[in-house]
């Protein structure tokens, strides 16, 4: 757990969300870095107010990164630090000169997103958006709440993106100086000048060019029994001893399709209902973003 100089190497920057909102691209992308260490896996160490699995201890956690060896920056991402109302003063307790990178994205289209996410997942058993959104209020009071939804919060649909509460939990915590916001539309669009300024955020080599693939995109299964047997960890245990990685990750491809578009009276409401949100949004960060909010 040490390096050549000795030193416990500890995360010294943090990917902390929002979901579906391109961070399992960019730790991708950073893990190609020769100057940066980041497992790629969610470790959710200083987020059990949201996220309740078994909490690792500091030792197992930082047996994550025993692998690092001279990098200049190691670091984690696990998305629901941002939700989280605890995460960012512990992790500057942990470590008060972390870089922290939040990434935040429309609101209905993340919302859309992480439905499509949590149910190809099995955590979700209502297959229709409309009626997923319509069911929060009845799973707020304890009812409708799916066997396999470890997590009920995760189905608390309208609170995910309330970027601006979330954000300012981090600035109280770390100051602007610390923090770096990716919109997901600018690393949609001009995915080498976002990776670039998070390189330059994260004061590493800035000429370093990786794989710019995309990853995790929304899809939708093709059956209801092919997600439950993906989400059934023995068949998972199973197929990834018989199968080769790339044949394990072919298979899933294949029986998956691009989702379909929003119903267009599901996204007007939507747009509607934050665009409150999004006009604090857009202050907050100095930047219109209300076209979020407009057909």
């Amino acid at each position: 757990m040490m390096n050549k100089k000795g030193n416990i190497k500890k995360p010294d920057f943090f990917i902390v969300g929002a979901p579906r909102c391109g961070t399992t691209s960019m730790i991708r992308y950073l893990g190609q870095h020769p100057d940066v260490f980041i497992p790629n896996k969610e470790l959710h160490f200083f987020d059990n107010d949201v996220h309740y699995d078994k909490k690792l201890t500091e030792k197992e956690y930082l047996e994550y990164f025993s692998k690092a060896k001279d990098e200049k920056r190691v670091g984690e991402k696990s998305p629901s630090y941002l939700r989280s109302k605890r995460a960012a003063s512990e992790i500057r307790r942990f470590c008060p000169r972390a870089k922290i990178i939040i990434q935040v994205r429309n609101p209905v289209d993340m919302l859309y997103s992480w439905h499509g996410h949590v149910y190809r997942s099995g955590y979700e058993d209502i297959v229709d958006f409309e009626e997923a959104l319509a069911a929060e209020e009845d799973r707020k009071r304890g009812s409708r709440i799916p066997k396999h939804a470890r997590i009920p919060e995760h189905l608390f649909y309208s609170e995910i993106p309330l970027y601006t509460e979330q954000i300012n939990r981090y600035v109280d915590a770390f100051g602007w100086n610390q923090i770096h916001i990716i919109v997901f539309d600018d690393l949609v669009n001009n995915t080498p000048k976002v990776y670039r300024d998070v390189l330059r955020f994260l004061e590493v080599d800035d000429q370093f060019t990786p794989d710019f693939k995309v990853y995790n995109p929304t899809k939708q299964l093709k059956s209801l029994i092919v997600r439950d047997l993906m989400r059934d960890s023995w068949v998972k245990r199973v197929a990834k001893v018989l199968l080769p990685d790339t044949a394990f990750r072919l298979i899933k491809q294949m029986l998956t399709h691009p989702r379909p578009p929003m119903d267009k009276h599901v996204r007007k409401r939507l747009q509607e209902q934050f665009a409150p949100e999004v006009k604090r949004l857009s202050k907050l960060l100095g930047r219109d973003l209300t076209h979020w909010c407009k057909d």
